[in-house]
């Protein structure tokens, strides 16, 4: 018979199918056993949360890579971050650190971060986002940290293709009608769709704005990736969608019982209402839609730059070259037409039938 297991001890399986136990007395606070399972520290561990005493918590091992982390975040270089930023490279290391945290950090090489990438390259985007976030950890760590001499992330470049064939799906026009179609003036649906496409914005800007941010029809928003304050005008079609819809005091999206959302949870609401309108796309998609039509619109790299609030010319100049691409190549698809034979039966204007005119010769030569 199976040992029985002792009173208040729990376990759950991670990603990786490694148990991690706990122990928790009622609906008191989980208390983990850090310790080999079964092994004597174990065992007093265990003893020690029965009794009211946490386990004694020990720092990461110095030199390591969950070590150097901890010192990255709490460097002015992780400060500097946006707040989006710094949650998105939190889950990466949380992943990084669940396999390799005991790693001693001045062993990681290029090689190293070359296999952390390929393990990814099925999600080039992931696998970007892992390499961004490498990069900015060795960036400080070989400069302001003096952790390493050298920065083993140099080098090493991006998967191609990842924020256009495998990134967020773009909306087309014929998508966004359906949404439309579904989703008519006066539902909250709309109005999320409106404010993505008519101001750009992304979604973590988006549940943040409100009538307070609204004077002399301009819109005036610091954002929250990049810190950049951008000023937009409220469209003809967004103020009609703003008008019509019930809204919140400090938020013009709401939930059901009126609070501001979540950004994260603002995305998955906002998938149901596409999936609800046989619409593939996403609350990112729309702000590449918006940025495909403004660029095929004639937009310049400084408009759009200004208008979605990106600190370089990079994504704009890949929208700009994208239309510029599109419209190039559809005026030189005319050019596969066969040319066209002149008229024969065009009437042309007839020669003099003796060449060049005679001149009288003058009395007297």
């Amino acid at each position: 018979m199976p040992k029985k297991r002792p009173p208040y001890l729990h376990h759950e399986k991670n990603r990786h199918g490694v148990f991690r136990w706990y122990v928790r007395r009622q609906h008191g606070p989980r208390v983990r056993l850090t310790a080999e399972y079964d092994s004597q520290e174990f065992w007093a561990q265990y003893r020690a949360a029965i009794e009211g005493a946490a386990p004694e918590k020990k720092g990461p091992k110095a030199g390591s890579l969950r070590w150097a982390i901890d010192r990255y975040r709490a460097s002015s270089a992780w400060a500097r971050l946006s707040v989006a930023t710094r949650r998105q490279r939190e889950n990466i290391y949380r992943q990084v650190l669940e396999s390799a945290g005991d790693v001693a950090f001045a062993d990681i090489t290029q090689k190293t971060i070359i296999l952390g990438r390929e393990r990814r390259q099925d999600r080039p985007h992931a696998a970007n986002n892992f390499l961004k976030a490498m990069r900015g950890l060795f960036d400080w760590a070989a400069g302001d940290g003096k952790l390493v001499k050298v920065n083993p992330c140099i080098g090493v470049k991006l998967l191609k293709g990842a924020n256009d064939e495998v990134g967020f799906h773009t909306w087309t026009d014929e998508e966004a009608a359906r949404f439309e179609a579904k989703w008519p003036l006066g539902s909250r649906q709309r109005l999320a769709f409106d404010l993505l496409l008519y101001t750009g914005l992304r979604r973590g800007d988006v549940v943040k704005l409100g009538r307070q941010h609204v004077r002399e029809g301009l819109i005036t928003l610091r954002t929250e990736k990049t810190s950049e304050v951008v000023v937009l005008p409220v469209l003809p079609p967004l103020a009609k969608s703003i008008e019509a819809t019930r809204t919140g005091d400090l938020a013009f999206l709401v939930t059901e019982r009126g609070q501001p959302f979540v950004k994260e949870s603002f995305g998955n609401w906002f998938k149901k209402a596409c999936r609800a309108a046989a619409c593939p796309g996403s609350a990112h998609g729309l702000r590449k839609a918006g940025a495909t039509r403004a660029a095929e619109n004639g937009a310049t790299d400084r408009q759009l730059m200004a208008l979605f609030g990106w600190t370089t010319g990079k994504m704009a100049t890949h929208y700009t070259r994208a239309a510029d691409r599109k419209r190039l190549a559809s005026e030189a698809a005319k050019l596969l037409l066969p040319k066209q034979p002149k008229n024969k039966n065009a009437r042309t204007k007839p020669k003099s039938a003796g060449g060049k005119p005679k001149t009288s010769a003058k009395a007297g030569d």
